[in-house]
């Protein structure tokens, strides 16, 4: 049941920022993070685990881990913790591709990004993040599909 309500979660958050991107091009990803966020997920030590783990899992998922074969993982999960500790409000600075870029040649579908979210989720529980921080985190994200979909 949690699943399914953040799997629907994500889908509204993605309608909603598309919606908003739509509306306001000024700024590719426009939601702020909530107060707390950074710290909440353990500030960068606990985001670098959390991302180290995460990229294991999607290595080891059959859907999507042939897509990270020939993935410098510990770069992945570095970039990662970079992008993700500047969307929750960290003192991190993200300085990797944009999304579209680097996705551009991987031919990701709908279907790969719902599972990506998945292993994400799958991570955060393992770490014991509670579900309202795993949804704040989320809405972060969730403007970032219409750049790494290729594929409806």
């Amino acid at each position: 049941m949690k699943k399914i309500f953040a799997c629907t979660s994500l889908c509204l958050l993605t309608l909603t920022s598309s919606l908003a991107l739509a509306q306001s091009p000024a700024s590719a990803y426009p939601v702020a993070p909530a107060a707390g966020l950074y710290q909440a997920f353990g500030e960068q030590a606990g985001l670098r685990t959390l991302m180290d783990d995460f990229v294991a899992r999607l290595a080891a998922d059959p859907r999507i881990g042939v897509q990270f074969k020939d993935t410098n993982r510990a770069n992945l999960a570095s970039q990662l913790t970079n992008q993700v500790c500047q969307l929750a409000g960290g003192p991190c600075v993200y300085k990797g591709p944009n999304m579209k870029d680097a996705h551009a040649t991987m031919g990701l579908t709908a279907s790969h990004f719902n599972a990506l979210v998945e292993v994400l989720q799958q991570s955060m529980d393992a770490r014991g993040i509670p579900f309202t921080r795993q949804n704040q985190m989320l809405a972060l994200l969730a403007p970032m599909h219409r750049d790494v979909i290729a594929k409806p």
